[in-house]
């Protein structure tokens, strides 16, 4: 079985790539041991979105009553909070299915090892082999939940953002070990739906790869909402031996001890590349990713590593856009390389987290002089009538140039603004372009144009 490419892996990385190859004329297959989509359409970005739309809703009906509207006290129906997820994953996962076959793509199912001479044997779950080879392979083979020694996770009372979608019943309590996306996500959605939630971060702050005065922000909307957040503290050992789990967290002040229904362990991610045959053709690996160059390709010719495997932004949009880069490149369309410097990071909790680009700190320590300007959601027209006026935008601009170097938001939908800043910056657009760009009244978008003027002290509405 021959091909011109080979996909190893359908996430979002993957199937994008596979789809890209066939539209550019590339006898194309794909190879997949689970589902379709990956972890992004089954297990991560697809169905916990669909939960947290789950528990936004709940939230407002809660509150209907400060919006003039009376309703009864709600209550929440688990499993069918869990069903609609899936529902939405498997919809999805279909999707995909329909995308592949519809650019003639052959779907290859069962685990697959690469081998020598660009080659891939694919064994199904009947344990039948068949080898298949390409002139060109690409792997995308993801990643999964990371274990830390002292947290085994057992898929019961310690569990991972799997079992974290598809538990039986709410718990009462848990432990959010970890507060990047993951974890605050998860936080947010359970706190929400009336379990009580505590959150364990090592750093001394939450969401610390975002800004500063972002991760402040979103310590206070946790706190709140009655989330308990602990900084600076380790969990150190889990006693799963009793019905309630017990947490030993050593922190500023010492040990003390968490009793709670579940943890959930969300401290990261590791590579998907065990067994998958990279020893055995030479591929280079270091610090758990393969190492590659540009244009995607590892050390060995004619293999490439996209997405959660390689040493770049662990983001479903990144995978899928290093996905085309790779193909296009392969068909000598020489596509400009991906600007690491310009992803967009989201986080969907209440309010959402979105940015781009520098933080103050690192501008400046890359040499820059930086305008800042912030603007708060308080004075957001749009915002206060929607009864979510907390948060802000906040961009930083080079002073010199105009040059937009960075922005932080934190608010409602959010996350859908910071693409406006986004390809203003992969446009080379200056601050001014966008404060002399009219935006539409009363929007949230406002928000980034208030902000540049305010960077700019030419701010009207503040």
């Amino acid at each position: 079985m021959t091909y011109d490419i080979i996909v190893l892996g359908s996430g979002p990385g993957g199937y994008v790539a596979a789809i890209r190859a066939a539209q550019l004329g590339f006898k194309t297959a794909i190879i997949e041991k689970e589902s379709l989509g990956g972890v992004c359409l089954n297990w991560g970005c697809i169905p916990t979105k669909a939960l947290l739309k789950s528990a936004q809703v709940f939230d407002h009906i809660k509150h209907a009553n400060q919006y003039g509207i009376s309703v009864g006290e709600p209550s929440i129906i688990f499993p069918e909070m869990i069903q609609r997820s899936r529902d939405v994953a498997e919809s999805m996962s279909k999707g995909v299915a329909f995308l592949l076959k519809k650019n003639k793509i052959d779907v290859i199912s069962g685990f697959g090892k690469l081998l020598p001479g660009k080659e891939i044997a694919v064994t199904d779950n009947d344990q039948n082999t068949k080898i298949y080879n390409a002139q060109h392979i690409i792997i995308a083979t993801g990643a999964h939940a990371k274990q830390l020694p002292n947290l085994p996770i057992d898929g019961k009372k310690v569990i991972d953002y799997r079992q974290a979608m598809t538990l039986k019943s709410q718990p009462e309590s848990m432990i959010v070990v970890g507060s990047g996306a993951i974890g605050s996500e998860f936080a947010h959605f359970y706190n929400t739906i009336g379990t009580q939630v505590t959150i364990v971060e090592y750093l001394d702050r939450i969401v610390p790869l975002e800004d500063v005065e972002v991760s402040k922000q979103l310590t206070r909307a946790f706190k709140k909402s009655k989330i308990k957040v602990m900084t600076s503290s380790e969990l150190t050992k889990v006693d799963t031996s009793r019905d309630k789990v017990i947490a030993t967290i050593k922190g500023k002040k010492g040990e003390t001890k968490l009793e709670a229904d579940i943890v959930l362990s969300a401290v990261g991610i590791k590579s998907n590349i065990e067994n998958i045959g990279l020893k055995e053709v030479g591929i280079t690996v270091d610090k758990d990713k393969i190492i590659v160059n540009d244009f995607y390709q590892t050390n060995i010719e004619g293999y490439y590593a996209i997405g959660d495997i390689i040493p770049t932004p662990a983001l479903a949009h990144v995978a899928s856009a290093e996905g085309i880069n790779c193909v296009e490149n392969i068909a000598g369309l020489q596509p400009t390389n991906i600007n690491y410097n310009n992803i967009p990071g989201a986080i969907y909790t209440s309010p959402e987290v979105s940015s781009t680009g520098f933080t103050e700190q690192q501008a400046i320590d890359a040499g820059h002089e930086i305008l800042v300007g912030k603007f708060p959601f308080t004075a957001s027209g749009k915002a206060k009538a929607a009864g979510h006026p907390e948060g802000f935008v906040k961009v930083i601009i080079d002073k010199k140039y105009g040059e937009i170097l960075g922005a932080h938001m934190i608010g409602m939908n959010v996350t859908e603004l910071i693409a406006e800043i986004v390809t203003a910056r992969n446009a080379e657009a200056t601050g001014h372009t966008l404060l002399k760009s009219i935006h539409p009244h009363p929007t949230m978008s406002e928000a980034i144009m208030e902000a540049i003027a305010a960077a700019y002290d030419e701010v009207i509405h503040l």
